[in-house]
């Protein structure tokens, strides 16, 4: 086969690894990428293979996957992920989101992740995404090239049919392992493979062909359907912006709201929620009077209205707003500090911003939140102010309040994180200073 223009249409890729199940279709992938691995001096090559703990077998098939790799000269790893499923969520999405998250923590820049995906798959994931009652972003299936990590996913076999990796398997004796799971027809895919695909083909025998091109005019039409969106948030929520002016997306048709939600969910890596959710959302939010503070949520996601904005957000784990944390610089440095769930506490190196370096020159630092009464003093104010006054006046919306990190020393209030630095402890003009910032959990 001759199936790697894709490769070199990323010649800044220098590090290839194969997703290797074991399987026909990863099986023909590797095996024919090794037998032409001249063709890329320049690229390393290796495979791994994701043993999600989920079957019996899956050591023994890890154990098959390393002979094949030795006897093809190529590096193998086996990385094992925690796929078992919390009641009420689908085995097979909690397993493949599981097994792309850890392919996803191997990618950098110059890495690349190459899957077996075919034709037919293709075509099986279109048929599954309409019954579903998907969109364009759904029926375009499965995209040749895409993003993942730090690096990118790439499907060098989309556009090869099973029958033409089978008739290749056996044309150098492959061995592969067979998963009892894949015929079971409990599964949607194995139902529509097994019973709906042969009829399909007795009909129609170029039907794969024809539903993978299907998929291909709808990449192209969420491809513009993205590029409008894309318009419609430059004009409306500039960059560094984290919200949407409730004004302006009512000012929009209802299909452009629901197209720009998508979009902006997309972008904070949210979870998209489905058609009856998003106009509900949608519907609820935007109609709300303005001294409302109307909430909706969806599996993985939130969307909250506060002062006629829009803010969305991973659902809010619980903390405990009576931790606290002692905070010490390390040579001169403030190493990073976990604050709960809230995420990760930084200093970052300013000048005539933050917190005087001077100041903060041996000190160490308490960390906690609100607890009510608390007073505080910011730059360029006269006076100690409450701070649930300031806060308001800020525009900080209700739930992110709470947890804001208070840095102390010695009793006295230092900075409020994401609000202000205290006006006797703040850098002069010229002066370095340390301006405490909060990033979210990883």
């Amino acid at each position: 086969m001759d199936n790697y223009s894709l490769l070199d249409r990323y010649p800044h890729v220098r590090r290839l690894i194969i997703g290797y199940s074991g399987g026909l279709d990863s099986h023909v992938l590797l095996h024919d990428l090794a037998t032409h691995r001249s063709r890329w001096p320049e690229r390393g090559m290796e495979a791994l293979y994701i043993d999600h703990g989920l079957q019996a077998a899956s050591v023994s098939w890890g154990e098959h996957c390393a002979k094949v790799c030795r006897e093809l000269g190529v590096p193998f790893r086996v990385l094992r992920v925690q796929a078992r499923p919390p009641a009420g969520e689908s085995p097979e999405a909690v397993a493949r989101r599981a097994r792309y998250a850890a392919f996803a923590a191997e990618l950098d820049s110059s890495t690349a992740l190459l899957t077996a995906h075919h034709r037919d798959d293709q075509a099986e994931t279109l048929l599954l995404q309409l019954l579903r009652g998907a969109g364009p972003h759904g029926l375009a299936a499965m995209p040749a090239a895409a993003r993942l990590g730090e690096g990118w996913l790439l499907r060098p076999l989309l556009e090869v049919e099973r029958s033409e990796l089978l008739a290749y398997a056996h044309r150098y004796d492959l061995r592969w392992i067979e998963d009892a799971s894949n015929a079971s027809l409990d599964f949607d895919r194995n139902y529509l493979r097994w019973r709906i695909m042969p009829l399909l083909r007795e009909r129609w025998p170029a039907a794969s062909r024809t539903l993978a091109r299907s998929a291909r005019w709808c990449a192209e039409t969420a491809h513009g359907l993205d590029a409008e969106a894309d318009a419609d948030l430059a004009r409306i929520a500039p960059p560094g912006l984290d919200c949407l002016p409730v004004s302006a997306v009512r000012e929009l048709g209802e299909a452009r709201q629901r197209n720009l939600l998508r979009r902006w969910l997309r972008r904070l890596q949210l979870p998209i929620p489905d058609a009856r959710q998003l106009t509900q959302l949608l519907h609820d939010l935007l109609a709300a009077g303005p001294d409302r503070q109307p909430y909706g949520c969806w599996p993985g996601g939130e969307l909250r209205r506060y002062r006629a904005a829009l803010y969305a957000m991973p659902p809010f784990v619980g903390h405990d707003p009576g931790q606290t944390w002692v905070w010490r610089s390390d040579a001169g440095n403030w190493p990073p500090l976990k604050v709960g769930r809230v995420g990760w506490l930084r200093m970052q190196a300013t000048v005539g911003a933050g917190l005087s370096a001077a100041a903060l020159a041996g000190v160490t630092l308490t960390i906690r939140f609100r607890r009510g009464g608390e007073r505080f003093h910011p730059a360029g104010r006269r006076h100690h102010q409450e701070l649930k006054k300031l806060l308001q006046e800020a525009g900080i919306p209700p739930w992110r309040r709470d947890r804001l990190p208070l840095l102390y020393w010695e009793g006295v209030l230092l900075a409020v994180v994401g609000l202000d630095v205290a006006a006797e402890s703040a850098a002069a003009p010229d002066e370095a200073g340390w301006q405490p910032v909060l990033e979210p959990p990883v």
